[in-house]
């Protein structure tokens, strides 16, 4: 399976660049988040629309054109919300599904607000993906894939050539996973040249299974971070990226992403959604624990949740 090289992430960078943000990282002490060393945070959660998707949606649309239907993705929220964003912001029509069992008011308000029609299915994540399939081919609108397409890859894998250039290089990368999108892009910028580790809730654990099980097998989302993470398989592409260049798979109970989030308010005042804690929780859990010196970032890919979502 061919899936985006360094220099197909390069040129998705250069594509993109003029409508996405170059978002910060902050290094924080350990003590700050209750651990013995310090991390680097990439606050990709400052994105345009609140999360990493925006950078594969542009670049989905730049490379291939888009139709006079417009666009039609599915989506519990974030990508939602990038495709409408880019598509808005390039002339075109959105139409977004999603699935109505994991639909979260805050991502269903931005994904208006960014200008698109949202239209809410019944049934499993499986089902919202078949009506937006047959909304593509019905309509003719260019169908963004949340995860498994190769312009989305590069597009994703931009925040991890941002990451390299800002830190200067590192060790370890912690990236929670749904459909594998963005571990697919970061995992295939890095290669073998960084640690790249996945990080998943029990309730969305579709990578750490796909490893075991391969990758035809799929996940019923269930809890806190459903709505981020809840991609019913792993994408193709992903899935081939994952078992070549991820070294390791995390699953953590939803507890440890509530906590994770606390850490991160407490010490930063930075709020990220559920999808984002997750993969902070791999180190304030001690699911991951770093060598001595090594250089560890943590991508917090997301900020589209209501702000309180883990105080009570």
């Amino acid at each position: 399976m061919t899936y985006p090289t360094p220099d197909d992430i390069t040129a998705a960078a250069t594509r993109i660049a003029s409508h996405v943000r170059r978002t910060p990282i902050l290094t924080v002490e350990g003590a700050a988040l209750g651990l013995p060393y310090p991390v680097t945070l990439k606050l990709e959660h400052t994105q345009v629309t609140g999360s990493f998707k925006v950078r594969g949606a542009f670049n989905t649309m730049l490379e291939a054109g888009v139709p006079d239907a417009g666009v039609v993705a599915a989506s519990g929220g974030n990508h939602g919300a990038a495709v409408a964003y880019a598509a808005t912001q390039l002339g075109h029509a959105a139409v977004i599904f999603v699935p109505r069992a994991i639909a979260n008011a805050e991502k269903l308000r931005r994904m208006e607000m960014f200008g698109a029609t949202v239209i809410l299915t019944d049934g499993a994540v499986a089902d919202c993906m078949a009506a937006y399939a047959a909304h593509a081919e019905q309509t003719g609108a260019l169908s963004v894939h949340p995860y498994d397409t190769f312009p989305t890859l590069a597009g994703q894998g931009t925040v991890a050539a941002e990451i390299e250039a800002q830190m200067g290089g590192l060790d370890t990368i912690l990236v929670a996973t749904g459909g594998g999108g963005l571990i697919g892009g970061v995992a295939a910028w890095f290669g073998a040249r960084a640690r790249v580790i996945s990080v998943e809730t029990e309730g969305t654990n579709t990578l750490e299974r796909s490893l075991r099980a391969g990758p035809e097998m799929s996940v019923q989302a269930s809890g806190i971070a459903a709505s981020s993470l809840g991609g019913p398989r792993l994408g193709v592409m992903s899935y081939a990226v994952a078992r070549d260049h991820v070294d390791q798979a995390i699953v953590l109970p939803d507890q440890a992403v509530f906590d994770a989030a606390k850490r991160l308010w407490e010490g930063t005042r930075l709020i990220g959604e559920p999808g984002a804690a997750v993969a902070l929780a791999a180190l304030t859990s001690g699911a991951y624990r770093p060598a001595p010196g090594e250089r560890v970032c943590v991508l917090i890919c997301g900020g589209n949740a209501a702000v309180d979502w883990f105080l009570g």
